[in-house]
């Protein structure tokens, strides 16, 4: 009885581990002063309502732009047929490559009032001043947005067309049902829960967003816990604002985790429908150009335009580029990068062996709430880890505590647990649902049994699922702005944090070079993914 008792204890103290931030956030509201509560006053009074205006129109800008966008595609390449189909299918994916706080230097660099477009058109035409509205503004911040995350949705709906709305498009077909009837009646109704579930991840990801807003100057709720909390010089203030994004985030949760609900009811069995062979509708003339046009755009303006826009300064002058500086930087990110993916894979092998043999209500527990992290901002996550350090600091002062989460890589790698954790449990739980229970049964059968199975059986079938967790987890800390920026130690720069301050520097053709560090490493995840895709039909 003593290792159940033991592992029980470990899980729990796992879950305390990873829930702490989001605890510390909410127990903020437990340690209610004066200071905190004049600073809430006033920024109710003054900037908290634009914060909040702000926020609703980005989303609600970035939710149709996404919808419409991904929607669009995901049928185009799944419905019909067009020269190019193939080639875009997976060129459509390339957007997430990119951090969309890279997409929104490259297009500042290149846009901007002093920039190569503006100045070539003033001296084409003689004008003076301005030529186009400028591109650091919220309508901005909206089309990086856009062309940065449709991805999320073009997946999602893709996924749904392919199972089944060919085969019933085929059906309504011979039964008299015309184009536009078909995808009205049958396509967009069996796509609804995918792009409900895949806006929600987008409007996550915006919700989140630091580096975007902050470079824009646009005036966020993210933006607004920095302020309140570097600024003002006030965690708890920062902290009970976090609470408000914090709702907010749930319900997206909440939206997305419905949406995946009726997304699995919607998309049953794949394959043949009535003893249907469906087939794309092949397109030819204007209307196969008119497809391509609108499957090339996103690739054009979420990827080819940024790297263009990117390489142009690098090629003009590379003696600016501090390339000794810039291999500490990739030597930072890389090492943050895998001891975080070789801890989160770690815990995720152990939480899923857990929950395969024992899935009792603490597991359950336990591997929910590690889960949870991906879908907290690392705002939120930043002040509720500090929070709790700094209690433990005021209660017992001779505690290094302080030193050991802000001074070392331990903060910066707890923050990226919390926040990645749930890549890494989805992986390695997706390789385990193609595991037999049949084959733990023989083995034990055969006298091997507790961690012996997990490294004699189940190791070898998840090999390839645990190295896609590691990876998706290391591109994603290696692109993770806000909580690197704040809990990094002295001289710990990684590519992401430097890139955003030469930016935010004006010297974006040296902040091209890390940014496209970033690019290149974000292919990976990508390449991935098209892969899996393409073995999956």
């Amino acid at each position: 009885m003593r290792t159940p008792r033991l592992a029980d204890l470990l899980l729990l103290l796992l879950g305390l581990v990873i829930v702490v931030p989001v605890g510390g956030v909410l127990a903020a509201w437990l340690q209610w002063d004066a200071a905190s509560a004049d600073i809430l006053r006033e920024m109710a009074g003054t900037v908290l309502g634009g914060y909040a205006l702000t926020s609703l129109v980005l989303c609600l800008a970035v939710a149709l732009g996404v919808g419409l966008v991904g929607t669009a595609c995901a049928a185009a390449v799944t419905m019909f047929d067009f020269p190019g189909r193939r080639t875009l299918e997976w060129a459509l994916l390339l957007p997430l490559a990119i951090p969309a706080y890279v997409v929104a230097y490259a297009y500042t660099d290149f846009l901007q009032f002093s920039g190569p477009l503006q100045s070539g058109l003033r001296a084409a035409f003689g004008r003076e001043g301005r030529v186009f509205p400028e591109v650091r503004s919220l309508p901005g911040a909206a089309w990086v947005f856009v062309f940065s995350l449709y991805p999320y949705v073009y997946l999602l709906a893709r996924a749904a067309l392919a199972e089944r709305a060919v085969h019933l498009m085929e059906a309504a077909r011979l039964l008299g049902a015309p184009l536009g009837r078909r995808m009205r009646t049958v396509a967009l109704p069996l796509a609804r829960p995918a792009v409900a579930a895949g806006i929600a991840l987008a409007l996550m990801e915006t919700l989140a967003d630091f580096g975007v807003s902050s470079y824009f100057g646009i005036q966020t709720f993210s933006v607004g816990i920095y302020k309140a909390w570097l600024a003002m010089d006030n965690r708890i203030a920062a902290a009970q604002l976090a609470t408000s994004l914090l709702v907010v985030v749930a319900l997206l949760l909440l939206l997305e985790w419905k949406a995946q609900r009726r997304l699995r009811f919607a998309t049953t069995r794949g394959g043949r429908a009535g003893g249907l062979d469906a087939q794309p509708v092949v397109l030819r003339g204007g209307a196969a150009a008119g497809a391509f046009a609108l499957c090339a755009l996103p690739v054009l303006a979420g990827f080819v335009l940024p790297i263009a826009f990117m390489v142009r300064p690098l090629a003009a002058d590379w003696s600016v580029l501090p390339w000794d500086r810039f291999v500490q930087w990739a030597f930072n990110s890389v090492r943050l990068g895998v001891l975080s993916a070789a801890l989160a894979v770690v815990i995720a092998l152990l939480l899923s062996f857990r929950l395969r043999q024992r899935p009792d209500a603490v597991t359950r527990t336990v591997v929910q709430l590690a889960g949870l992290g991906y879908a907290v901002p690392g705002a939120v996550i930043v002040v509720g880890l500090l929070l709790p350090v700094g209690w433990l600091q005021q209660a017992a002062p001779q505690l290094p505590s302080s030193y050991w989460v802000t001074g070392t890589v331990l903060g910066v790698v707890w923050a990226y647990l919390v926040r990645f954790m749930s890549v890494a449990l989805q992986s390695v739980q997706s390789g385990y649902a193609r595991v037999p229970a049949s084959l733990d049964d023989s083995a034990r059968m055969l006298g091997t049994s507790g961690m012996g199975l997990l490294a004699r059986v189940h190791w070898p079938l998840l090999r390839r699922p645990a190295a896609a967790a590691a990876l998706l987890v290391f591109v994603d800390v290696m692109k993770e702005l806000p909580a690197t920026m704040v809990l990094r130690p002295f001289n710990t720069d990684t590519l992401a944090v430097v890139a955003y301050q030469l930016a935010r520097d004006e010297r974006l053709g040296e902040a091209a070079l890390p940014s496209l560090a970033l690019v290149l490493v974000g292919l990976l995840p990508v390449v991935l993914l098209s892969r899996t895709l393409r073995d999956r039909r």
